[in-house]
């Protein structure tokens, strides 16, 4: 099936005959009569684009690209109008609107539109970009990541820098592989550095390389990541860490596309386009001065923000099972899935290490599963919880009854009378409760 149309339109005669003329051109087409139900299936799931009329009842059409402008800048909307409303659609193609058809109109000038459109929302990229291999390290199926990853897809057409944030262990470096596999740069080498994880006196010679006699065991000249970036992308992660001597030089070389090895005058040119990223608010690092406002504006020319696991909850169950089958086959395991109560378990997790995290759970589950289900308590044990805190509260109630129960039998060698007094109950109470708990006094006065 082709592309994702969303059509809306309060004439249901309209309706249908668009959907039927759409359709039979290889699109998916979801068809709803007002802007309200627009909103709603915008929320389940992202169209390639757009086509509304502007005249709806209750919430017209006019209001509904404005949302879509706001809420999702990059979803071409193509909008259908009568000569009354002519001015309308004027104005709402000045303000971002991708195109609009006066009624009556041609088929064949709708399905151009419509294609262009869709050229617009999906640019030129690289080979396989198109059937979903540009992203296929990403796993997803939630709203937010998709919108995400509809504002990557476009922003890989272009040579803007890109500055991604997001919590630790979202996957921010899998975006940037994302955005330069869909980019014209694809065939041409990815290269990441971690700042932060690199001291200072090494970040220079790595980034920008070294000629022989540089500094003291430079016994040879060596190429840089910035050089070896050179026609592809680099990826410079946690770029918030980068000392600020090393951040005048790095703006150097956005500015001139020049690099120049330590220890030498001569620039080379390169061609890199630049993917940085940090869980630091640069903001704040601007204000204390850690931090140049020059460099982070040629960073920032877009900015995409990864959302953290605890917002993308319906991507855990997915997530979990797909690295248990990739850790399963590496380590030879038997392991299949979760048990029910282990994947609810793992869902409800706060996850504050995000991905990263979840990861390391599966694979200490994995390690330790000795069945084809992963039980709730190996999950439980790799995610530090209590096992009570995974009860409910009427399981936990019934679990202190039953064990209070057996401490008080156990204490008066399991004479009903005297275990009744202790708990303040009539001895008939006492007895029922014992008999929904499937206890029986005589095993413990046989034991004392």
């Amino acid at each position: 099936m082709g592309a994702a149309i969303l059509l809306v339109d309060d004439d249901a005669d309209l309706l249908r005959l668009l959907s039927l003329r759409l359709s039979a051109n290889g699109y998916a087409v979801t068809a709803v009569p007002s802007a309200e139900a627009a909103l709603a299936q915008l929320d389940i799931a992202l169209p390639s684009l757009v086509i509304s009329d502007i005249r709806l009842p209750g919430k017209d059409g006019m209001a509904l690209f404005q949302h879509i402008r706001a809420r999702h800048p990059a979803l071409p909307v193509i909008l259908l109008t009568a000569h009354g409303t002519i001015p309308d659609a004027v104005e709402a193609t000045r303000l971002g609107a991708f195109a609009y058809l006066t009624k009556p109109f041609d088929a064949k000038v709708l399905l151009e539109r419509v294609a262009q459109g869709l050229q617009l929302s999906a640019p030129p990229s690289a080979q396989g970009a198109d059937d979903g291999q540009w992203r296929e390290e990403i796993v997803s199926r939630s709203q937010a990541m998709a919108e995400l990853l509809a504002e990557a897809r476009l922003v890989a057409a272009s040579d803007a820098s890109v500055l991604i944030r997001g919590e630790s262990g979202t996957g921010k470096e899998l975006l940037a592989r994302a955005i330069h596999r869909a980019s014209r740069r694809a065939k041409a080498p990815f290269i990441a550095v971690n700042c932060g994880a690199i001291p200072e006196q090494l970040l220079e010679s790595e980034l920008f390389g070294h000629v022989k006699g540089a500094f003291t065991g430079a016994v040879s000249g060596r190429e840089g990541l910035v050089q070896a970036a050179d026609g592809g992308t680099l990826f410079l992660d946690e770029i918030g860490d980068m000392p600020l001597l090393l951040q005048v030089k790095l703006l150097r070389v956005l500015q001139e596309r020049v690099v120049r090895q330590l220890g030498s005058d001569v620039g080379k040119p390169v061609d890199v386009r630049i993917l940085s990223a940090t869980h630091r608010d640069l903001d704040a690092a601007m204000q204390e001065g850690q931090f140049r406002e020059d460099l982070y504006y040629r960073l920032n020319v877009i900015t995409l923000t990864l959302p953290p696991l605890s917002e993308r909850r319906e991507d855990i169950a997915l997530l979990a099972t797909r690295f248990l089958q990739s850790l399963a086959a590496k380590y030879g395991k038997q392991v299949t899935g979760f048990a029910p109560d282990a994947l609810e378990a793992l869902t409800r997790a706060p996850w504050p290490g995000n991905v990263r995290q979840l990861v390391n759970v599966v694979e200490h589950v994995c390690a330790l599963a000795t069945s084809s289900l992963a039980p709730l308590s190996l999950v439980q044990r790799a995610l530090k919880v209590p096992s009570l805190e995974v009860l409910s509260y009427t399981e936990a109630k019934q679990r202190f009854e039953r064990q209070y129960l057996v401490q008080l039998l156990k204490l008066t060698d399991g004479n009903v009378a005297d275990a009744a007094r202790l708990a303040e109950r009539n001895r008939t109470e006492f007895y029922r409760l014992l008999q929904r708990h499937e206890l029986d006094a005589a095993q413990f006065r046989a034991e004392s």
